[in-house]
């Protein structure tokens, strides 16, 4: 069929789903991203001194009663999304979900906020301070933003200034096209930049339902998870964070992989890396996956195979990363850089929220030291995760899904027990649940979890952990989450049009 006749076609598709009961959540989704553009003007992460809004007599909509209004507009709007995304939840727990709604509504919510500021995070400001400094010579592992002193650097939150970059290089090289593009101009950058984490989304729509289908399990349900989730739509793309260009390329590679590609998988887990270092836990597993492929192929023992598969990642992730790093004319000193988030303190991670325990409860009866408890609850954290990574490698290498399941541990362990974290982290581990986690009850506790964390944090960047009206909000928003979905109807059968097709154990 050609372009031409295809391309209405799609169009017409498109328009009969939007008029159509199917798409009523599409639009409603659509309507909230609206109002969180909207309101994003006053209430987001803005800018500190932004001549946009005073050249367009909007300066009002970020102080008093303008606040006031954008707060208000944009919370409608983060409202209306996480109602829509509960609509469709109730359409993967009764099977009538496909993957053209899901894709087809993507697109939907995804549109307006193409436009916002960034919401609930200033890192897109770091991210080009940080490109700024290779593209003028600097070397962003060895200094930070604060060295290259200019427009971007206003923007940046305090707390990072003086922070190395923690990325890898094939970040750093997008983040100074960006900047050699844009100058140093803010809103060129932040629109830019949001539409170089695309193909992230892009790889991730299409790979998600391969993994799913691979393992058996149901595509719509997947994409409902990982890539319609708030926590993807509003953080990732609303908020412009580098974890959807790494997600995406980590299940792309695991895909890959899958279907029996592994050079293609380990060449994309080292991209993946070289965006941010999270990605290579799945590294390990992926020889498993290489490891059976080889003894299907060849009559090898274990050992040689595995021997083989794992020498050959060692030498297409050594060569591709270096590449990477050649072309971006840096070295490794984004490594040393991952400690600085141990300047985040929230309650996310356990070490954290431990200490916070330890503190409160032992305030009552003598003086404790939050940080000196901090510092041990953090190094427990350390050691349970150099522990338990390599016995989870062990455990599961027998099956693909076994190796989808220790992927998503080891995931989890890294969130829960590194020295801090942030919301956007957990979408690490839900891009590997979604395929494995699809029962009712698994699909309510994901929806209340996600809904939790969306509510907990505030749009400017800040969160509401150590405020007990919020921490109530946020709560009560995640019991009604799952309990939406916990108690909404489940068919019998699932129809042709949403089951997975081609599925394979």
């Amino acid at each position: 069929m050609s372009t031409s006749t295809t391309a209405p076609g799609a169009l017409a598709r498109l328009t009969a789903f939007g008029r159509s009961d199917e798409g009523r959540p599409a639009l409603l989704g659509f309507a909230g991203a609206i109002l969180i553009a909207l309101g994003g003007l006053g209430a987001g992460s803005t800018r500190q001194h932004d001549p946009l809004l005073e050249s367009m007599h909007l300066s009002w909509f970020r102080f008093g009663h303008g606040l006031v209004l954008s707060s208000i507009l944009l919370w409608t709007g983060v409202a209306l999304m996480l109602i829509a995304w509960l609509a469709l939840g109730r359409r993967v727990v009764d099977r009538t979900a496909t993957d053209y709604t899901m894709i087809a509504t993507t697109g939907f919510w995804l549109a307006p906020l193409l436009l916002s500021v960034p919401v609930f995070s200033r890192d897109t400001y770091s991210y080009l301070a940080q490109g700024a400094l290779l593209r003028d010579g600097l070397d962003p592992y060895l200094v930070g933003p604060v060295d290259n002193p200019n427009s971007l650097l206003d923007n940046v939150s305090p707390i990072w200034t003086t922070t190395t970059a923690p990325y890898g290089p094939a970040f750093i090289l997008v983040a100074k096209f960006v900047t050699m593009i844009v100058g140093d101009h803010v809103v060129e950058g932040t629109m830019l930049l949001r539409l170089c984490m695309l193909p992230g989304l892009v790889m991730l729509i299409w790979a998600a339902p391969r993994v799913a289908r691979h393992v058996g399990a149901n595509s719509a349900a997947a994409l409902w998870i990982c890539v319609l989730n708030p926590l993807v739509i509003i953080h990732l793309m609303g908020g412009v964070h580098n974890e959807m260009l790494m997600v995406g390329l980590m299940m792309a590679a695991i895909a890959l992989t899958f279907e029996r590609h592994p050079i293609a998988g380990v060449s994309l887990i080292a991209l993946a890396v070289a965006v941010k270092a999270t990605a290579g836990l799945a590294l390990p597993f992926m020889v498993w996956v290489w490891m059976r492929q080889l003894r299907e192929r060849h009559p090898w023992g274990q050992v040689r195979a595995w021997l083989v598969a794992t020498a050959a990642s060692g030498v297409i992730f050594t060569v591709v990363f270096a590449v990477v790093t050649v072309a971006a004319g840096v070295g490794l000193g984004w490594l040393t850089a991952l400690a600085g988030s141990v300047k985040i303190v929230n309650w996310l991670t356990i070490p954290t929220a431990v200490a916070n325990l330890i503190h409160a409860i032992g305030g009552l009866f003598t003086t404790v030291s939050f940080y000196a408890v901090l510092d041990v609850t953090r190094i427990i954290g350390i050691a349970i995760i150099a522990i338990s990574l390599p016995l989870l490698w062990w455990r599961f290498r027998h099956t693909d899904r076994e190796a989808l399941i220790g992927i998503a541990l080891v995931m989890a362990v890294v969130v829960l027990f590194v020295p801090a974290a942030l919301p956007w982290y957990y979408t690490w581990p839900l891009a590997i649940v979604s395929a494995l986690a699809q029962s009712r009850s698994a699909v309510a506790a994901i929806a209340g979890f996600s809904t939790w964390i969306m509510v907990i944090f505030k749009p400017d960047g800040s969160h509401g952990m150590y405020s007990w009206l919020h921490v109530i909000l946020a709560t009560g928003c995640a019991v009604a989450a799952w309990y939406s979905l916990a108690h909404a109807p489940e068919q019998a059968e699932q129809p042709e049009s949403a089951k997975p097709a081609g599925s394979a154990a």
